[in-house]
Order: structure tokens, then C-alpha cells, then sequence
């Protein structure tokens, strides 16, 4: 998994993309984490914005569904909603901080389509407002495809990795969206990890 933890957008990766090949039935769930504190703002590269929850939970989900759209992959995706998990859990002050991600799949085809549809997805982020940070392979031994991007209104960040299958299991292309840090309004538990189907990338189908 990797995530931006300030405005340069400094990528960092790690071993947990994996798991997918585990979980794939059953949705994913990462941990991203940030700072929330003020004494913290010099790390994230900003102060996190008042903001209700599901607010940004059905933004990002908005996101996931066109993400998804920009593939054109007549696949299967996993079943998963936007979640909600705290920026920063050794921080007495991140009960109230917290940030939405969007872990899904597209799986169900053979590499020459999902090849198609990272390169669909690279010609479509810049178009609806997204700038592509990184386009190339990954640092894992496999060297799989990878694109990084950041929403320029939102900030939200856009991971897409094309896991070939070349460990013996079935290709895939694993998408994760990750808000910013935001500061709860509403009074909800900034540090649940449940989801809802938000978004167009829960279906179970593509196509």
C-alpha cells in the first residue's frame, strides 16, 4: 500500500499489496495512516478540514465509480465500500481525525484486457482531473504495472497495480482511493473501519 503524506506527494510502499490474492473474494481492508495533530502539520503539508464523514465516504465512492468507468474492464470487482479508519492512532486527539479509503479489485479476465484498461485509465485520469505522479513498474520483484495519481480538487489519491498473475494466480488490477486527513463534524467514531456501498466499484460485476 502506499499513500502521499504531504503536498510533494512522496510515495512510499508496502508489503500489504499482496494480500490481495487472499482476500480477493471477500473485499479488501488496508490501514492508512496520518498525522492529525497541529504540532503534526509540518508532515502532512497541511491542517486537516472539518468535515463529516460520510460526506467524504460518498465522495470517494463518486470517485471509485468513475475510476472504475475509465478501466472499461468487462470483468468481476470485489464487493466493498469506502471506510472510514483514524489518521493516527497513537495520537490522543485522532479520535476525531480520520480518512476514507477505497480498497477494490477488477479480476475475471486475461492479461491482454487488463492491459487494455490500464492504458484506458492513462489516457482517462488526466481528462477528468487527475494528475499522473508515477506510470511504470512497481518495486516489487515482479515489476508489476503500476499508476499513481492525485485528484487535483479533492486531493484524494489513486493507486492502480496490475498484478499479472505470474505467481500462479489470476490477474487482476487492484485499485485503493485514499482521502486526505479530515477532522469529524458529526460526531461519528472516526476510528471505525466498517464500510458502505458507496460508489460503483462494489457491484460484483463490470460490463
Amino acid at each position: 500500500m502506499s499513500f502521499w503524506t504531504t503536498e510533494a506527494f512522496s510515495f512510499r510502499k508496502g508489503n500489504s499489496i499482496r494480500a490481495v490474492y487472499l482476500t480477493m473474494a471477500a473485499g479488501l481492508v488496508f490501514i492508512a495512516g496520518c498525522s492529525s495533530t497541529s504540532e503534526d502539520d509540518d508532515v502532512l503539508g497541511y491542517e486537516p478540514k472539518a468535515r463529516a464523514t460520510q460526506e467524504v465516504k460518498d465522495e470517494v465512492g463518486g470517485l471509485s465509480s468513475r475510476v472504475l468507468e475509465m478501466l472499461r474492464v468487462k470483468g468481476k470487482a470485489t464487493e466493498s465500500g469506502p471506510a472510514v479508519s483514524p489518521c493516527d492512532s497513537s495520537s490522543g486527539a485522532a479520535k476525531n481525525t480520520y480518512r476514507v479509503r477505497h480498497p477494490w479489485s477488477v479480476y475475471g479476465v486475461g492479461n491482454e484486457v487488463m492491459a487494455k484498461g490500464m492504458e484506458n485509465l492513462r489516457e482517462e485520469l488526466p481528462r477528468q482531473g487527475w494528475k499522473i505522479e508515477k506510470s511504470g513498474p512497481d518495486g516489487s520483484e515482479n515489476k508489476n504495472p503500476e499508476i499513481l495519481a492525485v485528484h487535483l480538487k479533492t486531493r484524494t489519491q489513486l493507486e492502480a497495480t496490475w498484478l499479472k498473475g505470474q505467481d500462479g494466480h489470476e490477474p487482476l488490477i487492484e485499485v485503493s482511493l485514499y482521502s486526505r486527513c479530515f477532522r469529524a463534524t458529526d460526531g461519528s467514531d472516526a476510528g471505525t473501519t466498517g464500510s458502505a456501498d458507496v460508489g460503483g466499484a462494489d457491484t460484483g460485476s463490470v460490463g
